[in-house]
C-alpha cells in the first residue's frame, strides 16, 4: 500500500473522531512504529495527531491493526473497543482479585478517618481513606479509626497507598496508583481477600492493570484538576466514553475535577461510580451535597 494511501486512512480516523478524542498534543516525543502495516502506521499516526500519548497510541494502533485482521476490513470511523483486540485475556476470570460491586455509586475520597466517618454516616456508599503522612504509627491509627467509624454504616472503605496498615486492619480494600503497582505485595493483598482498585490515566495503563485483574479501574483524570499533579492532560469526557466501553467487564470508577455541573456527561459513559473529592469536603453542607449527588446516581 502506497504512502498517500497510509496518509488517506490516518487523515479519515481524524476526521471521524476528532470532535469526541481529539486533545491538544502534549507528547513532543517522536512517533515510533514497530512494523511497517500501514493500518497500524495509519492508526498511529492518527492518535498521535488527535493528542494520544505515545505509549496510548501504540496500543490503539495495536488494537486497530488486529482488529482489521480479524474482521477482514479496515473501517475509520469505528474507534477500537474489543478486548480481544487489545489482547485482553477473555472474561469471565477465575483468578483476580475478590469482586466489589459493578456499581460502586458514588465514592468520597476523604483526608481522615472523621471524614471517613460523617460520609458514611450520611450513607455514602463507598469511601476511601487518603490519608497523607510519613510515621507509621499515625498510618495505623488513622487506618484503624477509618475502619472503626464506617462499622454497621454499609459504607465500603478503601484505603490510599497504605496496603501493609490496610491488610494488618483487615480494610475491605486498597487504592494503588500506577506508581504503587510494583513496590506493593499484590500477592499478599490478594491473600488477605481484600479489594484492589488502581489508577489509570489511558489506554497503556489501563491494559497494565487489567492484567493485574484488579476489583475495580479508576479512570482519569476527566476533568482539569488542582489536587495532584498529573502525568497526562484530562481526557475528557469522550475518551472516558471509549476507555469504558473497553474495560465494561470491569467496575469502573471516573476521577479528577467532576463537579455537579458535569456529572450528567460523566454518566453517560457508563461508569458504575463517580468519585469525588473538593465536591464534599469544601462543601458548606456536604452531607447535603452528598445525598443530591447519590440520588442523581441511582435516578439515571
Amino acid at each position: 500500500m502506497s504512502t498517500s494511501a497510509v496518509v488517506q486512512m490516518a487523515a479519515a480516523i481524524v476526521e471521524a473522531h476528532r470532535t469526541q478524542l481529539g486533545l491538544a498534543p502534549s507528547d513532543t516525543s517522536a512517533t515510533r512504529f514497530g512494523h511497517d502495516d500501514p493500518v497500524y502506521r495509519a492508526a498511529k499516526q492518527a492518535c498521535r495527531e488527535l493528542g494520544f500519548i505515545e505509549a496510548d497510541a501504540e496500543c490503539v494502533a495495536t488494537a486497530w491493526h488486529a482488529r482489521t485482521q480479524r474482521t477482514g476490513e479496515f473501517d475509520a470511523t469505528v474507534w477500537p473497543d474489543e478486548p480481544c483486540d487489545f489482547g485482553l485475556a477473555p472474561y469471565p476470570r477465575v483468578s483476580g482479585f475478590a469482586p466489589c460491586p459493578a456499581a460502586l455509586g458514588l465514592y468520597a475520597v476523604l483526608p481522615d478517618a472523621g471524614w471517613v466517618g460523617r460520609m458514611a454516616r450520611a450513607g455514602v456508599p463507598t469511601v476511601q481513606l487518603r490519608f497523607k503522612s510519613e510515621d507509621e504509627a499515625d498510618v495505623q491509627r488513622e487506618v484503624e479509626s477509618a475502619i472503626d467509624a464506617v462499622r454497621g454504616t454499609g459504607a465500603q472503605l478503601f484505603i490510599n497507598d497504605h496496603w501493609q496498615a490496610a491488610i494488618r486492619a483487615g480494610a475491605y480494600g486498597v487504592h494503588l496508583g500506577q506508581e504503587d503497582i510494583e513496590l506493593a505485595d499484590l500477592d499478599a493483598i490478594r491473600n488477605a481477600g481484600m479489594r484492589l482498585g488502581l489508577s489509570t490515566h489511558g489506554y497503556a495503563e489501563m491494559l497494565r492493570a487489567d492484567r493485574i485483574s484488579p476489583s475495580y479501574i479508576a479512570m482519569g483524570a476527566v476533568y482539569a484538576t488542582t489536587l495532584k499533579q498529573m502525568a497526562t492532560v484530562p481526557q475528557g469526557p469522550g475518551r472516558l466514553m471509549a476507555y469504558a466501553r473497553l474495560m465494561r467487564h470491569h467496575s469502573l470508577v471516573a476521577i479528577g475535577g467532576i463537579d455537579a455541573e458535569r456529572l450528567p456527561e460523566v454518566l453517560k459513559s457508563g461508569v458504575g461510580s463517580v468519585a469525588v473529592v473538593r465536591a464534599l469536603v469544601t462543601a458548606q453542607q456536604p452531607e447535603h451535597v452528598a445525598a443530591e449527588w447519590m440520588s442523581r446516581l441511582a435516578s439515571r
